[in-house]
């Protein structure tokens, strides 16, 4: 295998042979300094999900967000969900306005602040094909709530699911919307997921315009999704005039913050929604997940465990190696498909973004295991208290406070981290792909060398690493 260079990502090519990986350098990154904001900047999380909704934690309500969120150093989260009205109570016996058309929580006013949000859903015929879109909206009060609830009720069923599922087109319920409120702000989510989105392979759209025809024009940004980030989204000239948004799309606290985006408006409504259609106004960039690990980059049949790059997969007319049935396509290949520029554009408009691996995650590879266990979690809650909030410490936290104050493995596997040094495993067809942080050369060879000098204390120090907990 090739040395790696510094600044250089494995990335491979199939997870049907794990050995076979190809080096490139991110010609996109906009880490010229680290961190590209300053720490006066505040953190939202706008599209998640409440209890109501389907295969999501019933830990997914105001105070069990408000406190994960502030853990994380998340200040402003999305209620989710606003269109069911189970939660709508929830809702109005747990939030209180905070006079800038943000809620608290009324037994923490000086915590996390709440914005109204909510998923729908629409699956209807255009155009000769069935499309699926979904789309995340924004509302300035709950009196607004109450209205649009009371508007989707006549149409359909808004207690099922805290994702409803309509049969009418997408830029209906634009309309409906914003005939509500005009207050309100309607965003396409997760844009390039195949299934259920604006531009997905299964039941998109090639433009935004043949989605949303007259409507179009109320649409100011789009949601890039776990598997995209707004590098690849430059590819395309059609989005320019388009803010890119990152959310968690979380269904459990723990999610929160996975994706996120940075402001430094006022913390109000307005402030944000205008920011968020005029980036000038203080939308400042993105925090994004490694895309090859969203659960679509990549084409693939997951029950065949076959996983593709696009060039395998045109070389494969489309088709599963494996069973014969036609390929999801990713993400990636979906996104090649409609780009009018080449990999590495970047636009004059284009924003600061960085790729984050979640705190649990790094503590979860320093102990060696592939899940988030109690022991994890100990260790997580213990740094957040020793280091602050899960954010200031993987983006603002200096090299020398964070070997100060942590533990080496994770110390390092967070410096790896913001040098983007990763191998990646690919997700596709639903599929989560697989992050690795590679520490530094000189780590690896003093590693060595005190394996070389002493091969008998191994065991002994991995027994002080479960007695100490790591710190």
């Amino acid at each position: 295998m090739r040395r790696k260079q510094n600044g250089f990502m494995i990335r491979p090519l199939a997870i049907r042979d794990r050995k076979r990986f190809h080096f490139f350098k991110d010609a996109n990154m906009t880490k010229n300094k680290w961190p590209p904001w300053d720490n006066n900047c505040f953190l939202a999380d706008f599209h998640i999900h409440s209890k109501y909704s389907r295969a999501t934690s019933k830990d997914m309500e105001p105070e069990g967000i408000g406190r994960v969120a502030r853990l994380k150093g998340i200040k402003v989260v999305g209620t989710g969900d606003f269109t069911h009205p189970g939660y709508l109570r929830d809702l109005r016996k747990t939030l209180i306005p905070d006079g800038s058309g943000l809620y608290v929580c009324k037994d923490d006013p000086g915590g996390t602040r709440f914005i109204l949000t909510a998923e729908v859903s629409n699956i209807f015929t255009q155009g000769g094909r069935n499309r699926r879109i979904h789309t995340v909206l924004f509302a300035p009060d709950l009196e607004t709530v109450s209205d649009i609830q009371e508007r989707l009720k006549k149409i359909g069923n808004i207690s099922s699911d805290g994702r409803p599922i309509f049969g009418f087109p997408v830029k209906e319920l634009v309309r409906l919307v914003m005939d509500s409120n005009p207050d309100c702000l309607v965003v396409p989510a997760h844009i390039w997921t195949p299934w259920f989105s604006l531009f997905g392979a299964k039941s998109g759209f090639d433009t935004l315009e043949e989605c949303f025809e007259e409507q179009s024009c109320h649409i100011h940004a789009l949601e890039t999704g776990l598997s995209s980030d707004p590098q690849m989204n430059w590819r395309l000239s059609a989005l320019d005039t388009y803010t890119l948004i990152s959310n968690s799309d979380a269904h459990s606290p723990w999610k929160l913050g996975r994706e996120a985006n940075i402001f430094s408006c006022g913390l109000s409504y307005n402030g944000i929604i205008q920011a968020i259609k005029r980036p000038e106004k203080g939308f400042e960039g993105t925090i994004e997940f490694f895309p090859e690990e969203g659960k679509y980059h990549y084409d693939g049949h997951r029950n065949c465990d076959v996983c593709l790059s696009p060039e395998e997969t045109e070389k494969l007319g489309g088709i599963c190696p494996a069973c014969g049935q036609p390929l999801t396509v990713g993400v990636y290949h979906r996104i090649s498909e409609l780009a009018d520029r080449p990999p590495g554009f970047v636009p004059e408009s284009s924003l600061p973004c960085i790729h984050l691996v979640p705190l649990e995650e790094i503590i979860a590879e320093a102990f060696g295991v592939k899940s988030i266990t109690a022991r994890v979690r100990r260790e997580y809650l213990k740094t957040v208290e020793m280091a602050g909030p899960e954010f200031d410490t993987l983006i603002w936290k200096s090299r020398e406070e964070l070997e100060a104050m942590l533990p080496e493995k994770i110390a390092g596997a967070i410096l790896a981290m913001r040098e983007e040094r990763v191998k990646v495993i690919p997700g596709f067809d639903g599929r989560y792909g697989i992050i690795r942080t590679i520490l530094p050369e000189k780590d690896k060879k003093a590693k060595s060398g005190a394996k070389e000098k002493a091969p008998g204390k191994k065991k002994a120090g991995r027994k002080r690493l479960v007695q100490k907990n790591l710190f």
